[in-house]
């Protein structure tokens, strides 16, 4: 252990000494003058210490000293930091520093520790207290470390040698900083001749040659490898860990064929797409590099046969791909050829291919009867007759027996039972008349059945077609009407019609149009045909009269020119209409109107139901209000004045504002006295006794007028409330008045309008002339009306 010497200066300020009681105060002034200030150290940087120590004792690492500890025992030496106390002790006494236990570098490599003296006696520092450091010295106690323990790594095969394959790793925990220690070197100790390392960056290349790398020969390799300290010297430390290595593929293999003749069976009656058998090749390559592909080079089968390749198994799969006949050919002979889909130019030529023979027998079968055509197609006129024929149909059975066979027809195809056909000779003929312009063409199935075995048999396909015949006459397009203005010109046109034919002759149709015979005598319209197949229905005359005649029908005669000729006669309805200068027809008479394409019989239908329903709503709605229950006057008990009762009176006029008045509804005595004046009538014959109960008979007044119970009459509004109160005691009083729900009018013009009350009520029983002067003074508007009422009867005699 190399010491490193550490003297610091350390500055004292000397105490008094405490006076004495033996030495007096001018000794003491003598020994002070004698005392210089001097420099202790005191101070220490690190201390050093050799790991692993395997001493019993504890290890000595160095010693504090103070100049202030004079030996005789006054002093302490006090450690504090880290590990003291338990990895590290001093002796209190004489400050010799011991390690207590074993240290390891790897785990700390240093200690910072604190010391300082006190006095035993008095427990002052006689030193501050300094930091030191303990730092431990390496040794080579610890083996290299690879980063994994197994590593993993491949390489192409057939690779050049010193080709890299992959770099170890490894670390020393010892400190590099020292000697060797830390210092590798790498070696392989197995996986000679094929790998070798470098020693000092731990890279496994490629030992050998090309030809020395085959996957095929030898796949996966186990390489050792060490890493040792020191440098590689006597004495190191090593670690190991090991590579496994393996050589991945290069197509450096050609496929080839596990046989070189191949045989196989199929029937006769394989479909296209059959298979007929699978071919294997080899490959010592793996992966992409193994994938191959099969053609067929040659043979007399190549256009009967085709071959591809299995992607899951890389196998070649013969197919049939077109109809065998054993007949015909019974045996079939090809070659195949295989090779990679992808060549590497470096380990291959494009030529590595390998070749095969594939020989194929075809084998006889019952096969079912053959027609001679894939399908029918035939042609009858549609009048012909049942019985006749139509055409027929052949089949034979392509077995070397040949056998018989039975014709007959797929009752599915012909429902209706229309055809038949001879089960000998395949003649299809009629069983019923047919129609072409109900159906043109019957498609059916024709069955050929083998009489020996009825489980082989066949089906095909026969098409009929109807020849059409002239047996339909034309008739118009469509339903014609048309109009025509009361004033017109002869000869113009009102319409242009055309017509259609059911049948369809090969050249076309041709109609011819002419007015019917019938139509011709005293006619008033006239046709034209436009040699179009349409033709214009024309006027005669200048004027119609639709009072006259508001219908005219013009009967129009078609002719086609197909054989036998056809003929139909159709009508066309002219109404007679008033016409604007335009020739816009503007009024026709009910009949016209009612056939206008905008009221059709659909639209007058649903216009009436709809009446119909708006009718029954009405009369539900009046039955409901007629049983619906009269609602009380007021309908809150609790106030009588929040609510408003309407009597309809007729209102005063513009300065009338006491027209209206619920002040009676103010005053529920008025209400109650009603109310019992109501429960005291009877429906009985009237008498003077009964025409007023007492409590609610009308009082006289002197003037003669009766006058409502005193109760009655309220303070303000007395014309109003005179009135209402009379009309309706006289209703509630009166037992001969109407029943209880019966409706009461109580009509009154009020007080205060300047033309007074236009009631009637008072004028009934006036017989005295009225004066209607007083209307002049309204202005000019009422002068008039004042002179017409006011005159006599005489002025008007």
């Amino acid at each position: 252990m190399r010491p490193v010497p550490l003297a610091v200066l350390w500055l004292c300020v000397a105490t008094s000494l405490d006076a004495l009681a033996l030495i007096g105060q001018k000794t003491a002034a003598r020994e002070e003058k004698l005392l210089k200030r001097v420099r202790r150290g005191w101070m220490w940087n690190q201390f050093f210490l050799q790991e692993e120590y395997t001493g019993s004792d504890y290890q000595y690492i160095g010693k504090l000293q103070s100049d202030q500890d004079h030996g005789n025992g006054l002093v302490k030496y006090v450690l504090s930091g880290e590990g003291a106390g338990t990895v590290f002790v001093i002796d209190e006494n004489n400050g010799d520093l011991h390690a207590t236990r074993r240290l390891d570098r790897e785990e700390k490599a240093f200690y910072t520790l604190k010391a300082t003296v006190v006095n035993k006696r008095t427990g002052h520092k006689l030193e501050p207290e300094t930091e030191f450091v303990v730092k431990l010295h390496d040794i080579n106690d610890n083996e290299p470390q690879f980063s994994r323990e197994v590593y993993t790594g491949s390489v192409a095969e057939r690779s050049d040698i010193g080709t890299s394959v992959i770099q170890v790793t490894a670390t020393d925990a010892d400190d590099s900083m020292y000697g060797n220690s830390a210092k590798l070197v790498y070696s392989i100790s197995q996986g000679h001749p094929y790998f070798s390392v470098d020693p000092n960056t731990g890279v496994i290349r490629t030992a050998l040659g090309p030809g020395d790398m085959d996957r095929e020969q030898r796949e996966h390799y186990q390489v050792v490898i060490e890493a040792k300290d020191m440098a590689g010297q006597r004495g190191g430390l090593t670690g190991t860990t090991v590579v496994n290595i393996t050589l991945s593929d290069v197509n450096d293999n050609p496929p080839r064929f596990t046989q070189s003749i191949y045989q196989f069976r199929v029937p006769e009656s394989s479909k296209s797409g059959a298979t007929v058998g699978k071919i294997q090749a080899t490959d010592r390559d793996i992966g992409r590099n193994a994938e191959m592909f099969f053609t067929i080079v040659s043979g007399d089968g190549m256009d009967m046969f085709e071959i591809s390749t299995d992607r899951d198994t890389q196998e070649g799969v013969l197919m049939v791909s077109k109809s065998l006949d054993y007949e015909k050919k019974s045996s079939y002979t090809v070659e195949v050829q295989v090779q990679n889909t992808e060549v590497n130019p470096r380990f291959m030529s494009a030529g590595s291919k390998d070749m095969a023979t594939v020989r194929i027998s075809v084998e006889d079968v019952d096969e079912p009867p053959l027609f001679d055509k894939a399908s029918y197609r035939m042609e009858v006129k549609e009048d012909a007759a049942p019985g006749v024929a139509v055409g027929s149909v052949s089949a034979m059975d392509p077995d070397g027996a040949r056998k018989m066979l039975r014709y007959s027809i797929d009752r599915h195809t012909d429902m209706d039972h229309l055809f038949s056909v001879h089960p000998g000779n395949g003649s299809v003929f009629l069983l019923k008349n047919l129609d072409r312009e109900e159906r043109a063409w019957h498609n059916i199935s024709v069955i050929a059945t083998e009489l020996n075995n009825p489980r082989q048999f066949s089906h095909v396909s026969v098409y009929i077609r109807l020849l059409d015949i002239n047996d339909n006459a034309p008739a118009f397009a469509a339903v014609y009407e048309t109009f025509v203005c009361e004033r017109t010109k002869t000869g113009e046109r009102i319409q242009t019609v055309s017509a259609v034919d059911a049948d369809e002759p090969q050249g076309g149709n041709k109609f011819f149009f002419s007015l019917a015979p019938e139509g011709m005598y005293r006619s008033n319209f006239t046709v034209r045909d436009n040699g179009d197949n349409t033709a214009s229905i024309l006027t005669r005359r200048a004027s119609y009269s639709r009072l006259h005649q508001s219908v005219y029908l013009v009967p129009v005669v078609i002719t086609d020119s197909d054989y036998p000729v056809q003929s139909s006669t159709g009508t066309l309805t002219v109404r007679v209409c008033t016409c604007d200068r335009e020739g816009n027809k503007e009024l026709c008479n009910a009949e016209a109107l009612s056939s206008s394409p905008g009221l059709s019989t659909g639209a007058l239908i649903a216009i009436l139901l709809c009446a119909i329903i708006l009718l029954m709503i009405v009369v539900l709605f009046t039955a409901l209000r007629r049983q619906r229950k009269q609602e009380p006057l007021i309908i809150s008990k609790e106030d009588v004045r929040d609510n408003v009762v309407s009597y309809n009176d007729e209102g005063g006029g513009e300065e009338d504002t006491q027209a209206f008045d619920i002040g009676a509804l103010r005053h529920p005595e008025a209400a109650a006295a009603l109310d019992d004046c109501a429960k005291q009538r009877r429906d009985i014959i009237p008498t003077d006794a009964l025409l007023y109960p007492p409590s609610c008979r009308p009082t006289p007044t002197a003037s003669g007028l009766i006058m409502p119970p005193v109760s009655m009459v309220s303070r303000d509004n007395g014309d109003v409330r005179h009135f209402i109160n009379q009309r309706v005691l006289e209703n509630d009083c009166n037992p001969t008045a109407p029943p209880y729900d019966s409706l009461a009018t109580y009509a009154y013009e009020g007080t205060g309008s300047v033309a007074e009350s236009l009631s009637s009520l008072g004028s009934a029983s006036s017989e005295t002339e009225h004066d209607y002067h007083y209307l002049s003074d309204w202005g000019p508007r009422f002068r008039k009306l004042a002179d017409l009422y006011g005159a006599e009867d005489s002025d008007f005699s």
